[in-house]
């Protein structure tokens, strides 16, 4: 039977610290200082990463280590910060966003875009299981 490679819908810990190339306690305190970095975690308590964590991962890991960012130079440039669906379009921010000169998002707000975003990435993750079991 020929094998298909499916992307996964979550990653652990380990996974996304070889995917990034960072070590485990750097993702674990760029949690700590990234409020938009907030992985969740299953029953066992262990934190369960997406490919939208991992997108914004690879970006902060740019700003910090290749445009040379502070961690508070990367966190305003952050607030405007849009994480791409898996087809590349921009999720829509909510209405109420963050009003400008604002240097964090909202409260309350993240995890909602978050949510959003994950029910489209796992609506086209099935779309494309579908298609490639028929």
């Amino acid at each position: 039977m020929k094998q298909i490679g499916i992307k996964k819908l979550y990653y652990s810990i380990s996974e996304v610290s070889k995917i990034t190339d960072l070590e485990q306690y750097v993702l674990r305190y760029w949690e700590s200082e990234f409020e938009l970095l907030k992985p969740s975690k299953n029953r066992a308590g262990n934190r369960i990463y997406t490919n939208r964590d991992i997108k914004l991962i690879l970006h902060i890991k740019k700003l910090l280590r290749e445009e040379r960012y502070t961690i508070e130079g990367a966190k305003n440039v952050l607030v405007n910060y849009l994480p791409e669906s898996e087809s590349g379009e921009q999720l829509e921010l909510i209405a109420d966003a963050a009003a400008p000169g604002s240097t964090a998002p909202p409260q309350g707000k993240v995890p909602e875009n978050r949510l959003r975003g994950d029910m489209i990435e796992m609506k086209k993750f099935l779309e494309e299981l579908l298609v490639r079991l028929t």
